[in-house]
């Protein structure tokens, strides 16, 4: 992967000798005046012949002349309509991680127009965005194909400092941004592997390397699933020969008395569509369809990360849904671990299996104030909310509400769809007591209807990001196929509602 750029930290007073200098930009332009007379008029006589307005994330770029202490000015503008969210802070980061290339030096000064220094945890966002901008899935290209159009490998800046108004607030708010960056790219890692690489057991092998960051990592293999009579996984895996594997993770952080909060995901590591094969067009993005479970891996990095004080459990069940003699065939039935039967009416309807199985084994070990579940699922879902949201199903509207308010702050963005008794009839059995679809109507509600089956009442949410974890527009901050979605928005849940003091 390609290096990240360092963050470092200084006074806000300092003043950088060369290098690139960033200053931040309001209405119509408008810079802090503490940057000196200098600087100013070079910054308005630049803005009025590029019209500049100081539009947020719009860019002024200067080389500046001998009078001035560095090479290049860069003026990146923060005015909008509205006030800029945290979202945009990261976006910013990135946008100047993107303009600064050649391992040059970065100061930025965080610093409004009006002269105030930015909060301590918005200018911790802005060195978050510029690591996750530098962000390259490229461990399988030689050097040759790493070459731009000049023959010279390409690269980001090599040290970004922050210069602030408080430096030790910023160091620590920045060293728990910096551990979510840390989830997001590891959830980005796992989602972008091939799958030949990547199957159940690399998975899982690759899993365990979480316990030098404090996670207890607990792997049942196939006689362990067999034994809980996992039929429901079992059955998805049996197509393949790459043996399954349930991974559990801990993190106690909280009162040893405290129930965990939990999360689990689904780790399809590549899917066929099994003997309902799907299409070869684009079948090659299936090894992205275990991305609810990297989400689930990167947040309990990242809760570890930054040492969150709570109890969480994260469940991932890894199979690979393949096709030969031994596969589940359309109209087998299985039993899941619940005892609820399954009629398996197409065989490309796995990750809901898998999940029924790992949500009921969560749900009954761990007794968790919430559960949870993110799966690549659908491609109704798709359908309905294309890239920019992930589909909520909750039976709980308080969870509901504080994952929506979560996905606002952090911008991984979910929009809530419904759940209801018609729809259950949808999924009712002719030979067994449900079947794994219910039809091409309102396919991603009837799936959430099968995962509703296996919670108890257990307050839970399904979010089915197909259409976010992988293939998702670009932004300022994510230029890679796979966007660690689920990790900035269940992290931002934790910190908002469920931490001890």
């Amino acid at each position: 992967m390609a290096s990240l750029p360092s963050i470092a930290f200084a006074p806000l007073g300092d003043a950088p000798a060369g290098g690139v200098l960033v200053v931040l930009a309001g209405e119509d332009g408008r810079i802090a005046e503490s940057l000196g007379e200098a600087v100013l008029a070079l910054v308005k006589k630049a803005a009025s012949i590029a019209k500049f307005k100081g539009r947020s994330l719009s860019v002024l770029d200067i080389v500046a002349p001998s009078e001035v202490a560095v090479d290049r000015l860069l003026v990146v503008g923060t005015h909008g309509k509205e006030a800029p969210r945290e979202e945009d802070w990261l976006k910013l980061g990135g946008l100047i991680a993107s303009k600064v290339k050649g391992g040059a030096s970065v100061t930025l000064r965080c610093q409004l127009a009006d002269g105030a220094a930015l909060e301590p945890r918005l200018a911790a966002l802005i060195g978050a965005g510029a690591l996750l901008r530098a962000y390259d899935f490229d461990r399988y290209k030689t050097q040759s194909s790493k070459k731009d159009e000049e023959g010279e490998t390409p690269k980001l800046p090599g040290t970004i400092t922050l210069a602030v108004g408080d430096v030790e607030a910023a160091r620590a708010a920045f060293a728990v941004e910096e551990a979510v960056a840390a989830g997001t790219m590891l959830a980005r890692d796992l989602v972008n592997e091939p799958a030949n690489v990547l199957g159940p057991v690399e998975y899982a092998e690759r899993i365990q390397e979480l316990a030098r960051h404090g996670i207890d990592v607990e792997v049942l293999g196939e006689p362990e699933l067999k034994a809980l009579k996992m039929n429901a996984l079992l059955g998805v895996a049996q197509g393949s020969p790459r043996p399954p594997r349930l991974v559990i993770m801990r993190w106690n952080g909280g009162p040893d008395d405290e129930a965990p909060v939990a999360f689990v995901g689904k780790g399809v590591v590549f899917d066929t569509g099994g003997i309902s094969i799907k299409p070869a067009g684009s079948m090659e993005d299936m090894k992205g369809d275990m991305g609810g479970s990297a989400a689930v891996v990167g947040v309990m990095r990242a809760l570890a990360g930054r040492n969150a004080k709570v109890n969480a459990v994260g469940i991932v069940g890894l199979v690979e849904n393949a096709v030969d003699g031994k596969a589940q065939r359309p109209g087998d039935i299985v039993t899941a671990m619940s005892g609820t039967t399954i009629e398996v009416l197409n065989t490309d309807a796995e990750g809901r299996l898998v999940l029924a199985d790992a949500l009921w084994y969560c749900q009954d070990r761990f007794k968790p104030k919430f559960m949870v579940n993110l799966a690549t699922l659908t491609g109704a879902i798709i359908v309905a909310l294309g890239h920019h949201h992930a589909g909520l199903f909750s039976n709980n509207d308080e969870l509901a509400e504080r994952l929506l308010s979560a996905g606002k702050t952090s911008g991984e963005k979910l929009w809530r769809m419904p759940l209801g008794p018609e729809y259950d009839k949808m999924i009712e059995g002719k030979f067994a007591d449900i079947k794994n679809i219910g039809g091409r109507a309102g396919g991603s509600i009837t799936a959430a209807q099968l995962l509703q089956r296996f919670v108890n009442d257990v307050p839970w949410a399904h979010l089915d990001i197909a259409g976010t974890a992988m293939g998702s527009p670009a932004n300022e901050y994510n230029q890679s196929w796979a966007s660690g979605y689920g990790v900035r928005l269940l992290n931002q849940l934790v910190a908002d509602h469920y931490q001890s003091a």
